[in-house]
């Protein structure tokens, strides 16, 4: 019985891409290095800052450069967090049917809290859900089980009675390690050479609009 779904956050809620990649290549820019294409860094989006900033300089993790490029990247991408980031087409709509159902719903993102708070209330998405969990907020990351449980925990349901939806394999992970089902996206950010259909999830969706179809499917499950 679905009782709430669970969203992670860039690549499958809202498309930041195009303001992550902005701020990458001003940075690029201000270190004197050419811009990266726009596919190439969307498709790492949802791996984070720190791989951003590992595909667009060769500089060891460990440099003292690496940490001060890392923290200029984020203070570029705050500045100017939501410029053209939006929801994903359709997803108001699957906002919009879980809460006409009460059907709870709330994110699980390794995004720190102190970016996606703002952003979220921004996007005026922050009061909406049911529950907003955060890497630094959890004390752990994906793939990691606890940042899921503490999702169903705020929400007051069941993981085996949530659906976890992402973009990444770690999702899957997640969502397994806590015992919780999860459909892949393959619309989201897929980086290079990863396969959704590799990653053991229940289901793998082409589009937004199947999601709606499950979603419409489920509840109509749910109120027979």
């Amino acid at each position: 019985m679905l009782q709430a779904v669970l969203f992670d956050l860039d690549g499958t809620l809202i498309d930041t891409a195009k303001d992550m990649a902005r701020a990458l290549n001003q940075l690029l820019e201000e270190e004197g290095q050419p811009h990266l294409d726009y596919e190439l860094i969307r498709s790492e989006v949802s791996a984070g800052a720190r791989a951003l900033v590992i595909l667009a300089f060769d500089e060891p993790e460990a440099s003292e450069r690496f940490e001060r490029l890392r923290q200029r990247f984020l203070d570029i991408y705050i500045e100017n967090i939501h410029v053209e980031t939006t929801l994903f087409p359709g997803m108001e709509n699957i906002l919009d049917t879980l809460e006409g159902s009460n059907i709870p719903w709330g994110i699980v993102t390794n995004k720190p809290s102190w970016l996606t708070l703002p952003l979220l209330e921004s996007m005026q998405l922050k009061d909406r859900a049911t529950t907003i969990i955060c890497a630094d907020t959890a004390g752990v990351s994906k793939p990691d089980a606890k940042p899921m449980l503490d999702a169903c925990k705020e929400a007051s349901v069941e993981p085996s009675d949530t659906m976890y939806v992402g973009d990444d394999e770690r999702d899957v992970v997640a969502a397994h390690n806590a015992g919780m089902p999860c459909i892949a996206l393959r619309c989201g950010y897929i980086r290079q050479g990863h396969n959704p259909d590799d990653w053991g999830a229940e289901l793998v969706m082409d589009t937004i609009a199947e999601l709606q179809e499950w979603l419409e499917q489920q509840l109509e499950t749910i109120a027979a």
